[in-house]
């Protein structure tokens, strides 16, 4: 929870809830530093551990414009490659504005990681 989001959260506002499983519910949420609240959740779909995650994602907000994200890990030397796809979005704007959310959260995790 210390990495995760767009840039622009709230520092401590970041909260989540997972039940990594098949068929397991998540729920995620955050406030940006203007206060305002977001939620996302979803189900579990795939599981492997250490290898992937697939899962479903909607905003609260617009439950039913729900996508799907796969979570890759592959080795790679002497660390890991992430492979990353968030597909299935109800129109190119929801597509592009995850884009640019996601490329925050990366910047994020980079940081966090370095």
């Amino acid at each position: 929870m210390q990495w995760f989001g767009p840039s622009g959260v709230q520092p401590g506002s970041t909260r989540a809830d997972l039940d990594v499983r098949v068929g397991g519910r998540y729920r995620i949420s955050f406030k940006r530093n203007d206060g305002e609240y977001f939620e996302v959740g979803g189900i579990y779909r795939e599981v492997v551990p250490n290898e992937r995650l697939v899962f479903s994602w909607a905003w609260h907000s617009t439950p039913e414009r729900e996508s799907v994200v796969t979570v890759s890990l592959k080795p790679d030397g002497a660390g890991t490659l992430l492979v990353f796809h968030h597909a299935e979005f109800a129109d190119e704007t929801a597509r592009d504005n995850h884009e640019r959310g996601w490329s925050q959260f990366f910047v994020n995790l980079d940081n966090f990681l370095a």
